[in-house]
């Protein structure tokens, strides 16, 4: 029976030895990670991604995380390419083969196939003299790390490097494209990430659904516009339909008298507000909120009035 402590201690262990393998990742890093992301920088077709195994496993994640950063990539099981699926691979496209020993059977046809009609190859491997590193134009090579796995058999470290460059090829082409937030959107309009990236003019409140009133009016006009909306809050407007200021419930709380309903709301009203524009996104709309700690927003473009959030609004979607 192992104790707690025992079972603690073999993971943080495991850990470190993965991290251990990691800097020399990084360490060791060569001249030849800038030709591959200059070379997939100017590539005209697709990125393929190849490997078997655990390692396929493994490309699966890098050719996902490609295409979702502004990189067209798809993965090639290599026995599946053996039986017809070396036509998905085109003359236009890279190939990226992982392979720790780099002497992995089942890649021999996508090496040959490379060969014979002049598409790139890279290796990512630990062995640049094996057969895959021998017929790569680049050989990324993993360093010879300890795998954390006590038998030495398990890939562990090996395919976490792996991983990690594969991140780190896609997201050094992300920063040379200049992809933005808004084309990463393009690519993940579900789930939170597509939430947290969802503009305000897409979620906003607007037209008679916004509470206003004219900075003429008495108190009494603005509790009618506050109750009669679900803010909490009405913004006052001048003569030009510019937001002068707003009203909220702790305004009212504050300015709270005898003859309260008989005063002019720019009497009452906060002239120093929060406001957000439409092309704020979801996230930062949240983070203003908080930062504030207000529940509500007003988007304004050219000091106008074009829409309200509320908190509930961006909770409903998942932003955190």
């Amino acid at each position: 029976m192992f104790t707690s402590e025992q079972i603690l201690n073999l993971g943080k262990k495991i850990i470190q030895t993965e991290l251990e393998g990691i800097a020399l990742l990084r360490d060791n890093l060569s001249v030849e990670f800038t030709h591959v992301c200059n070379l997939l920088l100017n590539n005209k077709g697709r990125v393929i991604i190849t490997g078997m195994g655990k390692s396929g496993h493994i490309g699966a994640k890098i050719a996902a995380t490609l295409a979702s950063t502004g990189t067209s990539s798809i993965f090639v099981h290599p026995a599946e390419a053996l039986h017809g699926d070396l036509g998905m691979i085109e003359k236009n496209d890279i190939v990226i083969a992982l392979s720790n020993s780099g002497n992995t059977v089942e890649l021999q046809g996508i090496i040959n196939y490379t060969q014979r009609f002049n598409i790139p190859l890279i290796a990512i491997t630990s062995n640049k003299d094996s057969e895959l590193g021998k017929n790569a134009k680049y050989v990324l090579e993993l360093p010879k790390a300890s795998e954390a796995c006590s038998l030495g058999l398990a890939p562990t470290t090996s395919t976490t490097n792996t991983l990690i460059l594969g991140d780190a090829i896609a997201i050094t082409l992300l920063e040379m494209k200049g992809f933005s937030a808004e084309d990463f959107r393009v690519f993940h309009p579900g789930g939170s990430l597509g939430s947290k990236l969802l503009k305000i003019a897409d979620i906003m409140h607007q037209g008679n659904d916004v509470p206003l009133v004219k900075s003429d009016v008495s108190m009494d006009k603005a509790i009618i516009a506050i109750t009669s909306h679900k803010f909490g809050c009405v913004g006052i407007l001048n003569n030009s339909g510019e937001i002068i200021g707003i009203i909220t419930d702790g305004d009212i709380r504050r300015h709270m008298s005898s003859d309260f309903l008989h005063k002019k709301v720019d009497e009452v009203m906060t002239k120093n507000f929060v406001s957000i524009t439409q092309d704020t996104n979801t996230s930062k709309a949240l983070l203003a909120m908080e930062n504030n700690k207000v529940t509500n927003l007003f988007v304004i473009e050219d000091k106008k009035p074009v829409g309200i959030i509320h908190i509930h609004d961006l909770l409903k979607l998942g932003v955190m």
